[in-house]
């Protein structure tokens, strides 16, 4: 047996670290053990709030024993005039505890060096495996970490023990004052005390029965089932079902060792709050599920999740509803003092809000908002203007009242929910409650046109604002979420089918803040290469070639729609024959051309039939695709653009371009001029790789 076994106990983790750090355990134990030559197989990892284990199933008991080469100094630099080792290859040969006599000449494409082969020991995988575990331990990263005790170093909770263990063998390991062992711990409250460990699969059962699941799908399938369970047994109400949301079933999975339900009541009158209200009071502050009858609609009911079992239900669920209740009476507090004040008398008070010290507050980005939107209006939906602009008006104003202070993730939600009270029309509330979508990649995008427009105007001007006065992403460094506003941007675009030149809206976004700040001539360019750069990366990761997508991207962004319609045509005939040799020839015509932009042609020039059949077939294929291309029907404009395939080569086999008479020369330059500036109107097909 050549297990692996790698527990680390500590005091309770943050929920929202335990996924990534065993994502990491598993990543850099595999890289480690390829650096090290040894084969393995079957990794797993398990956690509870208080360990994080690696477990592999196979490991190779020995590295194989191996020879390394070494090129050292060139033989020039090895050996003087009489072919002695000079201090170079004595040196070199003793850094591989050789003789000088013992290295060996190689030719390379440089020359001839001196090499030292080394034959290498393997060493016996136990003995490996303490630097390899030390190490994981060591390079583990969280959002926040911390020292304990004498330590020298920060992990994210105090380590209180260690299990590494090795085809049922001890591991000597010693971290931080803790040995490693052959013990682990049960349930904190339930069953404390240690237990002996021999390898994974009676790690788990034993945990099993000290009532810690420390299987993750297991952990979280019966979080799922106590919740239903909770609710089935204790609601009282007949079709109710909890509302599971997954990453609140994620994070809960991740704070109980083994979960337990309570379902739980609160008063009638809290159902006056907005549904997305008190669904965050109970799922962000107090991890509780919702309860909604079959219809979806909320119900005076929630499911808690202990970590321990429950003697007494009634007074477990009676804790839980003190602690809902106090948050829930600031909540309907909150909300009826607000909605004393309509959201447009709060306007002027965004004064006092400031948007970023140099772009001033937040009054003043509402108004540059509001332009943008209507021009946005204006272009695409005119009858949607009025909608649109008093959307963009008011779709700051929640940040104004009590319930945003106390959660802020219902921003927009709540304004939404103002606006409605307010007598608003029901597509400006919509709009006000869209234009923060999508929250976050892949996130819902807004539905309504109104809601996209004031989405695209906050995220064009937040754009402009950062890049005009040098904020810009830098490594690490995107305060502001630059990254996730051009995401969002295009997804709202793309999503809705929203046809705009970008670099248009960008200026008029940067001129909006010409009175408060000096914005510089090459700023547009700036933002709109930034946002191409993240459609880009989004295509690629979509599964797009690379070059595919640089042949669209080269010849233009000022449309991201017609830039991806673009693209999947260039990816739709890439696979074709005819398309590896009009490829192939037009790279040959884009080296020959060069810097010559002239396209004007004349057919009395043309001596050569093959230059003749050329730009005859130049023309007719022109008739049919300027057409296509007007109608942005790229995929069947590249098929007719295959016809002159034929006549190109025969043109490159039978003319010379570059003819002794200049006039000729430049009219056959203009041919192939013409021909290029056709086919670049779909994309630099000279980008795409084509057998």
């Amino acid at each position: 047996m050549s297990e692996l076994l790698f527990e680390i106990g500590t005091e309770e983790i943050p929920a929202g670290y335990i996924q990534p750090a065993l994502d990491f355990l598993k990543s850099e134990a595999e890289k480690k053990l390829k650096e090290l030559g040894l084969s393995f197989s079957g990794f797993k990892t398990f956690a509870s709030p208080r360990r994080l284990t690696l477990a592999v199933d196979y490991i190779e008991e020995r590295q194989a024993d191996r020879t390394l080469e070494h090129v050292g100094p060139s033989t020039s630099a090895g050996y003087d005039g009489d072919g002695n080792p000079t201090k170079a290859a004595i040196g070199f040969a003793r850094s591989k505890g050789l003789e000088p006599a013992d290295l060996q000449v190689i030719k390379t494409a440089k020359g001839e060096y001196l090499m030292a082969v080394e034959d290498v020991q393997g060493k016996e995988t136990i003995s490996l495996l303490p630097g390899v575990l030390k190490s994981l331990i060591c390079e583990l990263v969280f959002p926040k970490s911390m020292h304990w005790a004498e330590t020298t170093m920060t992990f994210v909770r105090p380590i209180q023990w260690l299990v590494a263990l090795y085809g049922g063998q001890l591991v000597d390991l010693t971290f931080e004052g803790v040995t490693a062992g052959t013990t682990t711990r049960g349930h904190r409250f339930m069953s404390p005390e240690v237990v002996e460990v021999t390898g994974s699969d009676q790690y788990i059962s034993t945990l099993a029965d000290k009532y810690v699941v420390v299987e993750n799908d297991k952990r979280r399938l019966l979080v799922i089932s106590e919740v239903e369970r909770a609710v089935r047994e204790r609601s009282g109400i007949e079709d109710a079902q909890p509302v599971l949301h997954e990453g609140l079933i994620d994070t809960v999975s991740n704070l109980v060792e083994k979960p337990y339900g309570v379902c739980g009541s609160f008063d009638e009158k809290f159902l006056k709050l907005p549904d997305e209200a008190l669904i965050t009071s109970m799922r962000e502050h107090q991890k509780y599920f919702p309860v909604a009858d079959k219809e979806g609609k909320l119900l005076p009911r929630f499911v808690a999740v202990n970590n321990t079992d429950i003697k007494d239900i009634d007074l477990a669920a009676s804790g839980h509803e003190r602690v809902l209740r106090a948050r829930l009476e600031d909540g309907l507090f909150f909300f009826n003092e607000d909605k004393k004040r309509k959201l447009s008398d709060r306007l002027d008070q965004l004064e006092g809000i400031i948007f970023q010290h140099q772009l001033g507050t937040m009054l003043a980005k509402s108004k540059r908002m509001e332009k943008i939107a209507a021009m946005l209006a204006d272009e695409i939906q005119p009858a949607l203007k009025d909608i649109t602009m008093r959307a963009a008006r008011l779709a700051k104003a929640d940040l104004l009242t009590e319930m945003v202070g106390e959660f802020p993730s219902l921003q927009g939600i709540i304004g939404s929910e103002y606006a409605l009270n307010d007598g608003e029309d029901k597509a400006v509330a919509q709009a006000i409650h869209e234009h923060y979508m999508p929250v976050r990649a892949a996130g819902e995008l807004p539905a309504s046109l109104p809601g996209a427009f004031v989405g695209l105007a906050d995220r064009l001007d937040t754009l402009a604002g950062c890049f005009a006065i040098g904020e810009r992403p830098t490594g690490n460094k995107d305060a502001f979420g630059l990254r996730r506003q051009a995401i969002g941007l295009l997804n709202i675009l793309k999503g809705l089918n929203i046809n705009i030149s970008l670099p248009t809206f960008v200026k008029a976004a940067l001129a909006a803040y010409e009175d408060q700040i000096n914005v510089q001539d090459h700023t547009a360019d700036e933002i709109v290469a930034y946002i191409r750069l993240r459609f880009e990366n989004e295509q690629v990761a979509s599964g797009l070639l690379q070059e595919v997508v640089d042949a669209a991207t080269a010849t233009g962004f000022d449309n991201p729609l017609d830039c991806l319609e673009r693209i999947q045509a260039l990816n739709s005939i890439r696979n074709q024959e005819d398309f590896a040799v009009l490829a192939s020839a037009f790279k040959r015509i884009r080296n020959i051309i060069k810097d010559n932009t002239a396209t004007q042609v004349d057919p009395n020039l043309l001596s050569d039939a093959a230059e003749k059949d050329l730009y005859a077939t130049l023309e007719t294929v022109r008739a049919k695709t300027l057409p296509l291309l007007e109608q942005k029907q790229y995929d069947k404009a590249l098929l007719e653009m295959l016809e002159m395939k034929s006549p190109v080569d025969r043109f490159f086999d039978d003319v010379m371009v570059m003819a002794e008479d200049a006039g000729i020369r430049q009219n056959r330059l203009n041919l192939l001029t013409a021909l290029g500036e056709l086919v670049l109107q779909v994309g630099d097909i000279s980008k795409m790789h084509v057998e």
